[in-house]
């Protein structure tokens, strides 16, 4: 673990050395300046809708960010061939990969939490209510579903040659879930079989993300979530991501690395 765990500090590291870190600052002041100018209008809808927005950047920022690096990781370690001293020292193959998830995943946390310590305070002090339990599930339950992107970010960058086409259809992987996966049901009631029964099992085989946007909890001030409920979800976030991690290492070690 110490291994992994150094590994993960230079993922870290990394990821703030970068544009990233600016990007987050530039996002943050952007949602900054919109929460300051909520009151405008003295109107309550104004307020929700603002909310609405920052919260809708903070979903955009997170998936960038975690693609982003996550997409980078074993290409950048292959094109500047330090992977070859990294895995000499001994490293194993198992221990880079769980390095650079760990890694990844706390660097978006990191990320996560500047914008909603951003978020918190300048709604808590324009509305004068401080829903913290309500921010936590919220945060927590977008971290979990982070684990899962990042995963599969790294089983794409281990199946694809090129990190920009790893990012990008990862990319589109997600959106589609976060859009359509929920509706995948319906769509299969409708088509004639074995058409039906195809929809049928990808709805069941791909990892829920829509079921982790819980906005609405913030922008209409709700308190519906329990914690249970919490818990499982990140336990089912986290054996998705395992799954995800595990095909991408068996992958991984078979790939021979100056190809």
């Amino acid at each position: 673990m110490n291994i992994v765990m150094a590994l993960a500090g230079v993922v870290i590291k990394e990821m703030y050395r970068r544009k990233d870190f600016y990007v987050l600052f530039v996002l943050t002041v952007v949602m900054t300046l919109l929460m300051w100018g909520m009151n405008f209008f003295d109107d309550t809808m104004i307020v929700g809708h603002i909310k609405e927005i920052a919260l809708l950047l903070i979903w955009i920022s997170a998936l960038v960010i975690a693609i982003g690096t996550a997409a980078r990781q074993i290409p950048a370690e292959r094109e500047a061939r330090t992977i070859f001293p990294l895995l000499a020292k001994p490293v194993s193959r198992g221990q880079v990969m769980l390095g650079k998830f760990i890694g990844c995943w706390l660097a978006c946390g990191l990320a996560l939490a500047v914008f909603y310590v951003f978020f918190g305070v300048l709604s808590g002090s324009r509305e004068h209510l401080w829903p913290v339990l309500q921010w936590l599930k919220v945060f927590s339950l977008q971290w979990a579903m982070l684990g899962i992107v990042v995963s599969l970010v790294l089983l794409g960058s281990v199946v694809f040659s090129a990190p920009s086409a790893n990012a990008t259809i990862c990319f589109v992987v997600v959106l589609g879930i976060l859009l359509l996966g929920g509706h995948l049901n319906h769509v299969a009631a409708q088509q004639p079989q074995p058409l039906g029964t195809v929809i049928y099992a990808v709805y069941f085989l791909i990892p829920h993300l829509e079921w982790y946007d819980v906005r609405d909890l913030i922008i209409y001030d709700q308190n519906w979530l329990r914690w249970v409920d919490c818990g499982l979800a990140v336990l089912y976030a986290a054996v998705y991501s395992g799954l995800l991690l595990v095909a991408a290492w068996l992958v991984f070690r078979r790939k021979a690395l100056n190809t």
